[in-house]
């Protein structure tokens, strides 16, 4: 088979030299890594990672093809797609097709045989950076001049990319809980998750103000993941902080978490890389108990802007850097995590943060 080569820029200047896979191409964002050993097709459909070239550390990519139901929205939503080994064939019996024809079909372009370890150890030293794949260009300084039109991650609004455009309802209308979803850039396994538990889900466009909440009359209400600055959603926050006002029970996921943070008068700050994998251990700080998460998120809440403000407590912190991982209300029933208790793919310790918020609902 003949490969056609491809070439990966990042903002610094460095040049990694490879083969084109997916579809051939141009393509920028900022320059991540993910560190699950398995469920890429989950993590390549997260909207969370929308506009991101995402590096997956797992030598091999590819290799169990890919299933039309293991996705957690409608289309890929990565930018790009840097591996060390890329399979065009697949072993798995019950696969729909090959990852290259996904890409393909999804306008997804990636590089592939390079050294990824490497790279992932500049990028960890040096922090996060914007950076262009091309398989079409490949005259680095013609890459480098692209580059610099590539906006930062930092201070970029990407919600309103990823969110849906319409109200839509999932689940039984009969059931026990309504639950009002804010759509931020949901994966499909939160609402999933909310279904187990004999919820009605109503999800709504990321902007949708508290009065047409309320005409919903639900019992709780959910704050989803989704990409970008959480800083710059001024509406989002200001919406949030009514919802807090109004008496209804809370569950923040990342974006929503941080939401939710901002909506207190709490801070957010761009991390130097991120946490990006489905091995990172969390500390419960009420229970004591650790348990191993899911995570995709650059930006975090401050532990400084929680320690000014008596309303709120740190529920959860991460064991690797102690940055913070979870909060609550003290006087209301709301609380929100940093990290994924959904988990497709990943560990299951978290879907008990469901189960309290159907106790929220309840009480």
């Amino acid at each position: 088979m003949e490969y056609k080569p491809a070439a990966l820029v990042l903002e610094d200047g460095t040049v990694f030299n490879g083969r084109a896979i997916g579809k051939i191409g141009t393509t920028s964002g900022e320059i991540a890594f993910n560190t699950g050993m398995t469920g890429y097709q989950e993590v390549f459909t997260d909207p969370s990672y929308y506009n991101q070239i995402l590096i997956m550390t797992t030598a091999h990519i590819g290799n169990y093809g890919i299933k039309n139901d293991e996705v957690e929205s409608d289309s890929i939503k990565i930018a790009g797609l840097v591996t060390k080994k890329f399979s065009q064939m697949y072993s798995r019996v019950s696969a729909d097709d090959s990852l290259q024809n996904y890409m393909d079909n999804d306008n997804v372009v990636g590089i592939a045989d390079i050294d990824t370890r490497a790279l992932v150890r500049h990028i960890r030293d040096k922090g996060a950076m914007n950076a262009i794949i091309s398989s079409e260009e490949l005259d680095v300084s013609v890459l480098k001049s692209k580059l610099k039109d590539v906006p930062s991650m930092d201070g970029l609004e990407l919600a309103s990319k990823v969110s849906t455009s319409s109200i839509y309802e999932v689940g039984n209308p009969d059931a026990k809980y309504k639950v009002a979803l804010m759509d931020f850039g949901v994966k499909q396994n939160i609402i999933r998750c909310l279904v187990e538990r004999d919820c009605y889900v109503k999800v709504y466009p990321q902007n949708t103000k508290l009065e047409e909440i309320k005409a919903f009359n639900p019992n709780g209400i959910m704050l989803s993941n989704g990409p970008g600055d959480p800083a710059v959603m001024h509406n989002e926050i200001q919406n949030v902080k009514e919802m807090t006002e109004s008496g209804i029970p809370i569950f923040g996921i990342c974006l929503g978490h941080q939401i939710l943070a901002l909506g207190q008068g709490l801070k957010t700050e761009k991390m130097h890389n991120g946490h990006r994998g489905i091995n990172h251990p969390i500390m419960n700080l009420i229970t004591g108990k650790s348990e191993i998460t899911s995570q995709n998120h650059g930006f975090v809440v401050t532990k400084d802007s929680i320690a000014d403000h008596s309303n709120i407590t740190m529920t959860h912190v991460h064991l690797n850097d102690e940055t913070v991982a979870g909060i609550k209300f003290n006087d209301r029933k709301i609380f929100s995590v940093q990290y994924h208790p959904e988990a497709s793919a990943g560990p299951h310790d978290s879907r008990y943060l469901f189960d309290q918020f159907i106790d929220n609902m309840n009480s």
